[in-house]
């Protein structure tokens, strides 16, 4: 899984940014004293030196920022050998007091961010639990998946994916929860659960969405949100039987899936319409499941309408079939991992929502008997 892709894409120009910025305490205190020496001491820019350690509290550790305080009354002191009416003992009180209070600011600044590493590890633990790795090969089928948070201190969000190899064939599960935070994780959950039952027990696709109809009604029900009337969720199941051949799908208001077949895109609109979960009572509980060819080597991409709907700095949306049509057919995370890297390059770096996406690929003869022989 490309989880974490998105972090090891942006850290390199973050960590040299951030490494440069831990210096400026040090800048600063260099730039203070120089001023000091060569400029008139009416002006007494040796006053500005408790900046220093009140700025070295917002990055430092309490010791430095403490050594860097005392390196700033130190210079307070040799400047007062040069000019003696600095007002040196009030310059070198606030140093005391800013060092002081500098050094509690960072005491606590540490206790904060340990707790919230601490948190990402929880939300960590979590995700795995909700979207847990999903094995790189189901049957003759490659699965590769991407999970992309839009603020890159989150862990979970509404999207949601499976896979699973059932008596019935692979049977996948994609889709989006309306929303955002804690609400849309919780129905996240309970879709994702209801699937990983559902999908062993229900002989066809419309019993499985009907199970996940009632799992978030219930859900809707149990724990209401209060930022909006109901939850809802867009989901799309799909199903491999083991005879191969073909695939079914049953799309509930979800972005169509898009197909490669012998160097042609095709987008897999449905032929009618399904409701999203939670709104059949609405507008009905009629579901439809299409199918269309599966053949050895063809590709299968899934996603969420947080790919389809990434823009530019001029709001174009992505053009997803049309960059699908320049890809080779290449393996499920070389896909993945391209797609990856143009999302971020289309929104030049920043995404506005969550994205999850699942790349297929049915094996060929050749892929099948090199997989049996590293077996």
């Amino acid at each position: 899984m490309i989880m974490s892709a998105r972090l090891r894409h942006r850290r390199p120009a973050y960590s040299g940014r951030w490494e440069a910025a831990r210096l400026s305490p040090v800048v600063l205190t260099v730039l203070i004293a120089v001023l000091a020496f060569s400029t008139p001491r009416e002006i007494a820019i040796s006053r500005l030196l408790p900046a220093a350690p009140a700025l070295a509290a917002a990055m430092w550790p309490v010791f430095p920022t403490m050594l860097l305080g005392a390196l700033c009354l130190l210079l307070m002191t040799v400047l007062s050998l040069f000019y003696t009416d600095l007002g040196t003992q009030y310059t070198s009180a606030a140093i005391v007091a800013v060092t002081l209070a500098a050094a509690y600011g960072s005491h606590v600044r540490l206790q904060r961010e340990e707790v919230l590493f601490q948190l990402r590890l929880v939300a960590d633990a979590a995700q795995k639990v909700l979207l847990r790795p999903l094995p790189r090969r189901i049957e003759d089928l490659e699965i590769e998946s991407l999970y992309l948070a839009a603020q890159e201190q989150a862990r979970i969000g509404g999207d949601f994916y499976e896979a699973l190899g059932t008596p019935y064939g692979v049977r996948l599960l994609i889709g989006d929860v309306r929303g955002k935070g804690l609400s849309a994780v919780g129905v996240a959950s309970a879709v994702i659960g209801s699937f990983r039952e559902a999908a062993y027990d229900e002989p066809d696709l419309q019993g499985i969405i009907h199970r996940l109809e009632t799992t978030v009604t219930r859900h809707s029900a149990a724990f209401p949100a209060q930022d909006q009337p109901e939850h809802f969720a867009t989901a799309l199941l799909a199903e491999i039987p083991p005879e191969g051949g073909h695939i079914r799908f049953l799309n509930c208001g979800h972005p169509p899936p898009l197909i490669a077949h012998c160097g042609k895109v095709r987008v897999l609109d449905p032929t009618v319409p399904s409701p999203p979960l939670n709104l059949a009572s609405l507008i009905g509980d009629r579901y439809w499941v299409d199918s269309v060819a599966f053949s050895p080597g063809d590709q299968l991409l899934l996603y969420t309408d947080g790919v389809s709907e990434t823009r530019d700095h001029a709001g174009r949306f992505f053009p997803l079939p049309d960059w699908m049509r320049l890809q080779d057919l290449e393996q499920p995370r070389e896909l993945l991992g391209t797609l990856h890297r143009d999302l971020l390059r289309h929104s030049g770096g920043r995404l506005d929502d969550d994205i999850a996406a699942l790349a297929l690929r049915r094996s060929d003869v050749e892929d099948r008997g090199v997989a049996d022989v590293e077996g």
